[in-house]
Parts: C-alpha cells; sequence; structure tokens
C-alpha cells in the first residue's frame, strides 16, 4: 500500500525558492565571489554612459585588454601563493629580472624561443628561492619576498649596468600589436594561462592540496600532502609567470628595462583581494582575479578618458584595495 502523502500548501515551493534567494544574498561568500563581475559591469556602464564616443570605441576597448593582459599573468602567479595563505612581493622585481635576462641574451644573438625560455627560467629561480627560503626554513613570507624584491631589483641593474637593452623582434613587435577577431594577442596569451591555471586548480590532484594546504596546512600534512612541497611549487609558478609576462612587457616597449615597475605588484594584489581570493588561504578562483584586473584596468582608463589626473587614479585603486580587504576580512 502506498503511503499518502499530504498536499503540498499553495505557494510552498516558491516560498523555499525566495528562502534560498535570500540565503544567498545574505551569504558574504556569494558576494566576495560575484562582487568582482557586479563591479566591472557597473563601471564599464558608468564610463560608457559619461563618454561613449571615447570609452566604448574599439579602439579604446582593444587598449584596455591589452594593457590588461600583463597583470593579468601576474595576477594568476600570486593567486596561487595567496590560495596556501601566503604572498608574493617580488613579482615585480621578478619580472625586471626576467626582462633583463631575455635582453642580454638577446642581444648576444640568441634566438628568440631561447631568450624566452631563459626570462622565465630567470623568475622561476627566483620564485624557488622565495619557495625554499619561506617552507624549508619556515621564514615568513611578508619578509623573505620583500628582501627577495630588493634583491631581484639590484641584480637586474647590476646584470644591465643600469641601462635598458634594446629588443628589436618582428614577432615581438606582431605579438604586441597583432589581433585576431579584435582580440590582442597579448590577451590571448593571458587567457590561455587563465584557462590553463583553472584546469590546474580545479581538475588536478596538485589544485586539491593547494586548497588543503591554504585551508589547513596541519590537516593537509596529516592526509600525507608534502606542505613544503606545495608551498614551493606556488612560489615557482609566480616566479616562472613573472618571467613569461616579461616577454610580453618586452614586446610593448621594445626594450628590457632594468627599473622595476611596482604598480605590477599592487595590480598584482588588488587583483586577488578584489577577486575573491581569501587573504587566509584554502578559498579562491583564476577567473576572479582575472576580471578584476579588467576591473582595474578599465578604471584606470575610464578615469584617464574623463581627464582625472594619474596621481588620482593610484589613489582610488588603492582605496579599492582597502575597502575590499576589509569586506573580505568579514567573510572569515
Amino acid at each position: 500500500m502506498r503511503k499518502s502523502v499530504a498536499p503540498a500548501k499553495p505557494g510552498a515551493t516558491d516560498l523555499s525558492f525566495l528562502d534560498k534567494v535570500r540565503n544567498r544574498i545574505k551569504d558574504p561568500f556569494f558576494w566576495s565571489d560575484w562582487l568582482v563581475v557586479v563591479a566591472f559591469i557597473f563601471v564599464v556602464a558608468v564610463f560608457g554612459i559619461i563618454a561613449p564616443e571615447e570609452f566604448l570605441t574599439l579602439w579604446n576597448l582593444n587598449n584596455i585588454l591589452v594593457a590588461a593582459s600583463i597583470p593579468a599573468i601576474i595576477a594568476v602567479g600570486q593567486t596561487f601563493t595567496v590560495l596556501t595563505a601566503g604572498i608574493d612581493l617580488s613579482v615585480s622585481s621578478t619580472m625586471t629580472f626576467g626582462a633583463v635576462t631575455f635582453g642580454l641574451v638577446f642581444t648576444n644573438s640568441w634566438p628568440l624561443w631561447q631568450c624566452v625560455i631563459m626570462g622565465v627560467i630567470a623568475g622561476t629561480v627566483v620564485g624557488l628561492l622565495n619557495g625554499l627560503i619561506i617552507a624549508k626554513r619556515k621564514i615568513n613570507d611578508f619578509i623573505v619576498t620583500l628582501g627577495m624584491l630588493s634583491v631581484a631589483s639590484g641584480a637586474a641593474l647590476v646584470l644591465s649596468d643600469g641601462k635598458p637593452r634594446q629588443v628589436i623582434s618582428e614577432q615581438l613587435s606582431t605579438l604586441a600589436i597583432g589581433e585576431k577577431a579584435n582580440v590582442p594577442y597579448l590577451m590571448m596569451v593571458a587567457f590561455v594561462i587563465v584557462l590553463i591555471a583553472h584546469f590546474v586548480l580545479f581538475h588536478t590532484r596538485f589544485g586539491t592540496h593547494v586548497f588543503a594546504v591554504g585551508g589547513d596546512p596541519e590537516s593537509a600534512r596529516a592526509m600525507g600532502i608534502s606542505v613544503v612541497k606545495i608551498k614551493v611549487a606556488v612560489y615557482v609558478i609566480s616566479g616562472a609567470l613573472a618571467g613569461l609576462a616579461a616577454t610580453l612587457a618586452i614586446s610593448r616597449i621594445g626594450s628590457a628595462e632594468p627599473a622595476a615597475n611596482t604598480s605590477i605588484l599592487l595590480n598584482s594584489v588588488a587583483a586577488v583581494v578584489l577577486g575573491g581570493v581569501s587573504l587566509f588561504g584554502g578559498r579562491g578562483t583564476i577567473f576572479g582575479p582575472f576580471i578584476a584586473t579588467l576591473l582595474l584596468q578599465s578604471l584606470a582608463n575610464g578615469l584617464t578618458v574623463i581627464g582625472v589626473a594619474a596621481y588620482y587614479q593610484y589613489l582610488s585603486i588603492g582605496l579599492v584595495v582597502i575597502l575590499s580587504a576589509a569586506l573580505v576580512r568579514t567573510d572569515q
């Protein structure tokens, strides 16, 4: 005999759905995931309304994508370190060190592909040193990477004698200005890196271990995960991507500059924070920081279009980072 079921009250299903929506809206993690998307749409809409003939032109939108390509790659590397409750303050100098290494071998007539590899290797070495000192010696990541920022910057100045190395290459010029279907090649490279990083984090055992180490290193260690190896690996990834970003930077300016661009560091941290990655580790995505990079570049570009001075742009980005960090802190 079938068990009788009382008829559902009218509107019960709707009420349940509304409750779910309310709970979702009240969930701070929901906003940490989607706030950056809403903010990006809002910024584009505002500048599109204020200056549609300048901001929404295909040429200007293309410029935003080009400007976002290098910070996006750096932000991916930064995301890996922050997911393990760390941070890499040396990324800007690491990129500079990679660029100088690229420039040195290029001026010695090395093939272009070998120059790219040498730039990546240079960045990887810096990342490896960071990881080994932090994980093996158990020294605070903030102190180590802050010190490495100075070391890598100094090494770049010593190797280059403080002078930029001109890099003239037809292939690099094509990379810098080329596009397909109105999407710049530089952004294509960045997006491929984003897709690969997303796959690694969410579809491999290594990615699972990264989240585990960031969430609770002691529990991860009890599960047989090598916390030291994971810590070293994420800093190696950050360094390698900074070295790769050096090639993109050289393609844009046509030379290997020995002076570090500190805004790269600020933008990478800002993108990670805005992208919803927990500063305490164990939670985050790759696409969040990527969209945050687009947001930051759109904000800077839009302020330039409407005539706001550059120093106000730095002020606005800094305030956005502080506000976002405060919001993320309340989610923990």
